[in-house]
């Protein structure tokens, strides 16, 4: 069924609050985010799922794959199942400066450059893939309208 509202009507959406990935090996897999790019870890449960502080008001989940099919008892609520499975892709904003020494840290890192692309509204991507093979990209601005 697709919901037709008068524009004029419809209340504005701000922004993307959480990206979540979900994955294997949750230590292995919040080292990766915490010592690679350097993403402020916030709260966490070793066993289901830990948080990072994305930058702009933005939070990156990692889930345990598996780990949040039943409904979560939170204190004001409860979280519905969720879960993923197979790579996904997410993309973090980095400033045009910061493009190169993104690079050079990575291959510094050991970390493989999958590709690289140059966007026709002048913007750069760097992609890589994290350890449960999700396509991680670093975007400086000019890739769409609107970034």
């Amino acid at each position: 069924m697709l919901w037709i509202m008068n524009p004029s009507d419809t209340p504005r959406i701000n922004g993307v609050v959480e990206s979540i990935l979900y994955v294997d090996d949750l230590p292995r897999a919040a080292a990766f985010y915490t010592d690679v790019l350097r993403l402020v870890p916030m709260v966490g449960d070793p066993a289901r799922f830990q948080s990072f502080d994305a930058g702009a008001g933005r939070v990156l989940l990692l889930f345990k794959r598996g780990g949040t099919l039943q409904p979560t008892a939170v204190p004001g609520g409860v979280i519905p199942p969720h879960d993923g499975h197979g790579p996904h892709h997410i993309a973090f904003a980095i400033a045009v400066r910061d493009y190169e020494p993104w690079r050079q840290r990575l291959l510094a890192a050991g970390i493989a450059i999958e590709s690289e692309a140059h966007w026709e509204r002048g913007g750069r991507s760097l992609y890589i893939r994290d350890p449960d093979n999700h396509l991680v990209e670093l975007v400086t601005p000019g890739i769409w309208p609107n970034y």
